[in-house]
């Protein structure tokens, strides 16, 4: 396996925090890392990674035998990589695309395995959630723990039931900054995230995902004074008639009470009675 520190002193970079630049240096972590997949109980054939930096993940993800795409929006990392790996890209080992993972067509895959950049990583989580394919991802920790929250505590919100929507995550280790260079002043968590359909029916995706986001904008209300308070942002023409439609019990809890379950109740109720014009 490559060295990540040689890579460092290869491609002539050093990390910076302004650009959301913290490279994985330590191999222990990084050889883990690709291991997580055995859960999956799959054999990928073409691994996406977010972010490879220097190569040291993708080293040990082409050593898995899959193919590897790569999306790195550094040009001159791009170039290092293009010269590093020129012998895994000849084969067609490696696919390299320059650009932005947030704006560029995400490419085919069977799995994805990455470090993510954090300031990003909501936004690139939630393009990839949808592909239905399994993810183990990089996050801060506090994010992580966001994600894997369940109803009743302080740590449940949005980001937990948009994503268990779509996934079962689960957290497989916390990683120290000293494992980054440089340190980012957080510790970080590795997520696994198994793909399933949920145990409730969603008719309108985008609308109960906006929904949800809505309701937590009032986290400290009642989901009947959320309804009310929030029509700007769901659209809803009538929410007193969600309102009048729901069963008291659940409008006098707060969002961060309610399972994902009952928040695709509450849709389905607002998307049936919120909108009197379409009937």
């Amino acid at each position: 396996m490559r060295d990540p520190d040689g890579l460092l002193r290869r491609a002539g970079v050093r990390g910076n925090p302004d650009r959301d630049q913290h490279f994985l240096i330590d191999d222990r972590v990084l050889d883990r890392l690709p291991t997580y997949l055995d859960e999956f109980s799959i054999e990928p054939e073409r691994l996406l990674e977010i972010g490879p930096g220097t190569g040291a993940l993708t080293d040990r993800l082409l050593a898995t035998g899959a193919t590897v795409v790569a999306i790195e929006r550094d040009g001159d990392l791009v170039s290092f990589l293009r010269r590093e790996f020129a012998a895994e890209i000849e084969a067609d080992r490696l696919e390299l695309r320059e650009g932005d993972a947030l704006s560029v067509d995400i490419p085919s895959f069977d799995a994805c395995v990455s470090n993510l950049p954090y300031g990003a990583s909501s936004e690139i989580t939630f393009r990839l959630l949808p592909t239905g394919r399994p993810l183990v991802c990089m996050y801060q920790r506090e994010f992580a723990e966001r994600m894997v929250a369940e109803p009743g505590t302080s740590a449940y919100g949005r980001l937990s039931v948009s994503t268990q929507h779509y996934v079962d995550p689960e957290i497989v280790e916390t990683v120290p900054p000293e494992a980054f260079s440089p340190p980012p002043a957080v510790e970080s968590a590795v997520v696994r995230m198994t793909p399933r359909a949920p145990d409730y029916v969603v008719d309108d995706e985008a609308f109960f995902l906006r929904f949800v986001k809505a309701l937590f904008t009032q986290r400290r209300k009642t989901i009947r004074n959320g309804i009310r308070n929030t029509a700007h942002i769901t659209g809803l023409e009538d929410p007193e008639a969600v309102v009048e439609a729901t069963d008291d019990a659940i409008l006098a809890k707060r969002p961060d009470a309610i399972e994902p379950s009952t928040f695709a109740e509450l849709a389905a109720i607002a998307g049936r009675v919120g909108h009197p014009s379409n009937e």
